[in-house]
């Protein structure tokens, strides 16, 4: 199998189209040409060859009266062109391969939409000459085209073939940070969908108004906001640091109000001061704005949050 784009100077949309094919077929063979005869032969033409056809891998959007564009209007180029038709597949593959996890098709295109809406529409934008995709320089297309050589390189390689040479060496770069970016974006979405499904099985205490949860690694916030109203306070166990924290719940991402707050005598104290304080002698520390709050012991972070969820009766 091959897979071909154009030579020369290259973008992240054909950079991250390629990525996205050789996870797909991983012993495929990457050549860059704008060899007519070369290109018809592939079986891919990604950027090049004037032709969009999925069904023969043909993935170009620079030929005329080409009008590619998604349902908000943001036009296609090869990046979108390539994650339309195997997006889905490649979240698939990314997440049974780093995480273990086989998602149904249904969870595999709605991740694919996300990351087509939160990374590759602005490769796309940004190749087109619509947007940045980011202020300044470092944009995601910026930081991949940087890694073309330059004149200073030329210089030192030698013109034509050597820089050619060099420049797929610098394109198989490029590919394998785009491949880092994209094994991160689904590695988020999976850890998420799996986040989801343990915070919702938790065990609540307190009348429900203390939820505890057995890894503090666990993207808990959004979930409790949206399903857990009564939910005032979570205790969670931070492994590596072996403590337990008590959190506050955020009223929404947008704000640090929180439905209840922790203890005003409690702000900004450590240790003994704390351990004073709560009368409980594991209590290590309590943030000055009150959101969280540890002790070494689930024991100890326990007695500060009914502590804290008694202050809230009494309107402290």
């Amino acid at each position: 199998m091959v897979i071909v784009t154009h030579n020369g100077k290259f973008h992240a949309d054909d950079a991250w189209a390629c990525a996205v094919l050789q996870i797909l077929f991983p012993d495929a063979e990457l050549v860059r040409t704008r060899d007519s005869a070369a290109i018809e032969a592939a079986d891919f033409a990604v950027d090049v060859g004037g032709i969009w056809d999925p069904a023969t891998g043909r993935f170009d959007h620079h030929q005329k009266g080409f009008d590619g564009a998604r349902p908000t209007g943001v036009p296609y180029a090869s990046a979108g062109l390539v994650w339309r038709e195997y997006g889905a597949r490649c979240v698939a593959a990314l997440a049974l391969r780093y995480v273990g996890r086989e998602l149904r098709d249904s969870t595999a295109q709605e991740m694919a939409y996300a990351i087509d809406a939160d990374i590759v529409q602005y490769l796309d934008l940004s190749d087109v000459g619509a947007a940045k995709n980011a202020p300044g320089g470092y944009g995601l297309s910026a930081i991949v085209s940087g890694f073309n050589p330059n004149w200073l390189d030329e210089e030192r390689i030698g013109y034509g073939a050597p820089t050619e040479a060099f420049r797929l060496q610098e394109f198989r770069r490029a590919m394998a940070l785009l491949t880092d970016i994209m094994v991160n974006s689904v590695k988020y979405r999976v850890g998420a969908l799996m986040a989801v499904e343990q915070v919702r099985d938790a065990d609540t205490l307190e009348d429900g108004r203390l939820l505890y949860l057995s890894n503090s690694a666990l993207p808990w916030s959004s979930i409790v906001r949206k399903e857990m109203p009564k939910v005032l306070f979570v205790i969670s166990h931070s492994i590596g640091e072996q403590r337990y924290m008590l959190h506050t719940v955020s009223v929404s991402t947008e704000s640090f109000e929180a439905r209840a707050d922790l203890p005003a005598p409690w702000a900004g104290l450590r240790d003994a001061d704390l351990a004073a304080v709560t009368g409980v002698p594991d209590a290590t520390f309590c943030h000055n704005g009150r959101f969280i709050a540890a002790a070494k012991s689930y024991e100890g972070a326990l007695a500060m949050a009914k502590q804290a969820l008694q202050a809230v009766d009494a309107g402290n």
